[in-house]
């Protein structure tokens, strides 16, 4: 991380009038300071320390540590305190799985099943799976850990008629997908996915050991195998601080590729509200 120090004095506007740096703000720069000392996972002194250190507020020192958190220069785990961020996981945007994404990056991939059960389509969920309203659907609510650590919460949905006894099946494969091409010799080919951001509820803060309130990145999937047919779609929401996303760009006709970073802005930072993206390496 790189530290913008000169941005925390006034500026001089082209009217001549200086511009006001808000003391949260100093006190932000000093804190991004002190985290950049210490290693990823360090714990950062108590709000209380730190208001006696800087001589403010707690609410100011409040404030600076929620931005940086937004950031994700540091990340807040629910009942333990403040931490120097560790590195983010990538995602590539392909059709990949959990299991496959952790195991590139070193980590242990493992699933939690939060529900599991049918619920029957409604007009939006029977055009994305392309079945009749009314129609059972399996809903499959899952708890992604990366090493032990919870990184998203998975919701998955796939119609019950077109993979009878999926159920059973998910007790015996790890994987979604290879259950899919192994019972039903179903391959997804291909995915529209939308990337947008959101704010953590109550229940996704406690399941992905953070605060209310703090950025998320809410990514929609609808996939369908080589002849066109809807699989699955997939409602999932990572944790802000820990995630970024990675997509591959060609200009039509060829070109060179541009690799795009997505992550969420600060909670009242700028940032488009949603962002389609088709990966285009697929296979």
């Amino acid at each position: 991380m790189t530290t913008d120090v000169s941005s925390a004095h006034p500026h001089r506007g082209a009217s001549g009038r200086t511009a006001r740096v808000p003391k949260y703000y100093r006190i932000k720069q000093q804190l991004l300071t002190m985290a950049e000392a210490l290693q990823p996972g360090s714990a950062m002194p108590a709000e209380r320390l730190l208001a006696v250190r800087f001589d403010t507020s707690r609410t100011t020192v409040r404030q600076a540590l929620q931005e940086l958190v937004g950031e994700g220069r540091l990340d807040r785990i629910q009942g333990k305190g403040t931490f120097v961020a560790q590195p983010k996981l990538y995602r590539t945007l392909q059709l990949t799985s959990h299991t496959e994404d952790m195991r590139a990056q070193g980590l242990t991939p493992a699933s939690q099943v939060l529900d599991i059960g049918e619920v029957p389509a409604d007009e939006q969920l029977a055009g994305l799976l392309g079945i009749g309203i009314g129609e059972r659907v399996l809903r499959i609510e899952r708890l992604r850990l990366a090493s032990g650590d919870p990184m998203a919460i998975e919701t998955t949905h796939l119609s019950v008629r077109r993979f009878p006894g999926l159920r059973r099946s998910l007790a015996t494969y790890p994987s979604l997908y290879t259950a899919l091409a192994e019972v039903y010799g179903v391959h997804l080919a291909e995915a529209d996915e939308t990337i947008e951001t959101s704010l953590s509820t109550p229940r996704e803060a406690q399941l992905l050991a953070t605060d209310v309130g703090l950025p998320m990145l809410l990514l929609s999937r609808h996939s369908r195998d080589a002849e066109g047919t809807p699989v699955e779609w997939v409602r999932s929401v990572y944790r802000g601080s820990r995630y970024k996303f990675v997509a591959a760009l060609r200009r039509p006709g060829g070109g060179a590729v541009v690799r795009r970073v997505t992550t969420p802005p600060a909670p009242d930072g700028p940032g488009t509200d949603g962002e389609r993206a088709t990966a285009l390496d697929r296979r």
